[in-house]
């Protein structure tokens, strides 16, 4: 008799600069620790996300422009390798720039591109993509697909369990253990349930990375 498989995809779009992203990836990560879960990665972008926006600051909106290398780098490395190096590659890069709440200017992001393009094995060239446009436009098509599960008024990351997508979690500290299945069951859970729409409350205080 074939084995039923029994492993859970779970599809992730992520921006490599959101903290936010990050967080929920590292929860990901932890639930595979107990749970057979196989984590698929995308790419969304915070630039593309805010680029037709009014009510943004000017701040924030100089933010998401200077801040899209990390996701360029990204796109070319799943444009020429596959999605399949996005996970090794996020976690290389994500390991070097969450140690902490910062905003790394360009050069540390620089400085944390070079290392996770060593760590995860990819050729030190894709570097060159930091400042080219030349895969914005199958990144907007990877952007594209995740909004298109959710609708636009979201932000990231976007996350979908057994086809079933949401944005979010947004988790201001990564769940372990214990902690980390139960807000998975939950997530799963309401996920599942389709006139769920929204649970929300107000962050207060910078996101917590240990």
């Amino acid at each position: 008799m074939t084995p039923v498989n029994d492993t859970t995809v779970v599809d992730l779009w992520f921006d490599p600069v959101c903290p936010y992203s990050w967080t929920a990836s590292r929860w990901l990560h932890e639930v595979a620790r107990s749970r057979p879960i196989q984590v698929r990665h995308h790419l969304i972008s915070l630039y593309f996300l805010n680029e037709h926006r009014t009510d943004i600051t000017p701040e924030y909106r100089r933010s998401t422009e200077t801040t899209r290398g990390p996701g360029r780098v990204a796109m070319a490395a799943a444009t020429r390798f596959g999605e399949e190096v996005l996970g090794g590659f996020y976690t290389a890069f994500g390991e070097r720039v969450f140690d902490e709440w910062r905003r790394p200017s360009p050069a540390e992001y620089h400085v944390a591109i070079r290392g996770a393009l060593a760590q995860a094995g990819l050729p030190a060239d894709l570097e060159d993509a930091m400042e080219s446009d030349e895969h914005d436009e199958a990144l907007r098509r990877s952007h594209d697909t995740g909004l298109a599960l959710v609708g636009g008024d979201v932000g990231t990351p976007i996350t979908c369990i057994d086809g079933r997508a949401f944005y979010g979690p947004v988790l201001n500290a990564i769940p372990r253990g214990d902690d980390a299945l139960a807000v998975f069951d939950g997530a799963r859970l309401l996920a599942a349930y389709p006139q769920f729409f929204e649970l929300k409350r107000t962050r207060l205080s910078p996101p917590v990375f240990t």
